[in-house]
């Protein structure tokens, strides 16, 4: 595998940036549908398209549920979707041996939510000079998530992003506080919504359920704020089929309606009053 970089960048001074695809790969075809469908869509809109896709969901309600393709193949997968589709590719990395094969692929390396305190973790990441984007655990305040940050910049790497997807509110379920992306913007880190998952219902039942029906009114609710610079939202051919957050992800038959209405107010909010 050869290695290979993007000149991307993620903030407010850039194209609105779409995160999407699959939660996990599941197979190298749903891969290539989903990218090839949501890089039209993105060039269709305007917009800057990272494909996402995880190899590994090691963070699962039960023991029981689909883990994820693999380090080995899922990188095949994620590099045969560069290769073909000539896209920016973002997964999520989850102990300190899985960074150095994963840069050689991957341009935006996630740091996931359940391990956004992870210092070492941060810090190796940071290194390898990739865009590290670290999802705001639903544990963590404005401020946590701030130190978070700065783990990345004391070594050296400035390219660094954070995604909101909501905080804990009672069991089984997450509320977005819309401050925060105010206040983290403020701290001048660009801030991308994790819709997806944050409208996740964590472990209900044996799998995590999920409200996908609200996914076009919190985007554009994120959007109106003036304080995101993407959007990340997870999208399957068929939902129901899925083997990782079924419940979760909208069909990819709405991703054109969702970024449609996101050029709308985009274009809105562009006008000077």
């Amino acid at each position: 595998m050869k290695k290979k970089y993007t000149s991307l960048a993620i903030n407010k001074n850039t194209k609105f940036t779409i995160i999407s695809g699959p939660c996990a790969i599941e197979s190298e075809e749903t891969c290539f549908e989903v990218a090839e469908k949501c890089q039209q869509l993105c060039k269709q809109f305007d917009f800057q398209y990272v494909f996402k896709a995880s190899y590994k969901k090691a963070n699962r309600t039960s023991g029981k549920s689909f883990r994820g393709v693999g380090i080995e193949k899922g990188l095949e997968i994620l590099n045969k979707v560069k290769d073909n589709y000539n896209v920016t590719i973002l997964t999520d990395v989850h102990s300190v041996d899985e960074i150095k094969p994963v840069s050689r692929i991957v341009d935006i390396l996630q740091i996931p939510a359940f391990l956004s305190r992870q210092t070492e973790l941060i810090e190796v990441t940071a290194k390898t000079g990739k865009i590290v984007n670290i999802k705001k655990g639903q544990f963590m305040s404005p401020n946590e998530i701030k130190l978070a940050v700065e783990k990345v910049y004391d070594v050296g790497n400035k390219n660094v992003i954070v995604t909101e997807r909501g905080t804990f509110f009672g069991y089984n379920n997450l509320v977005v506080d819309f401050r925060n992306f105010q206040i983290i913007d403020g701290f001048g880190i660009p801030v991308v919504y994790d819709v997806t998952h944050s409208l996740q219902m964590p472990a209900s039942g044996n799998i995590s359920g999920g409200n996908p029906e609200f996914v076009l009114s919190m985007s554009k609710a994120a959007v109106a704020t003036g304080h995101i610079s993407g959007l990340f939202v997870e999208t399957h051919p068929n939902p129901k089929e899925a083997k990782s957050d079924a419940l979760s992800m909208i069909p990819l038959s709405q991703m054109e309606e969702l970024l449609g209405e996101i050029r709308n107010l985009l274009e809105v909010r562009s006008y000077k009053l």
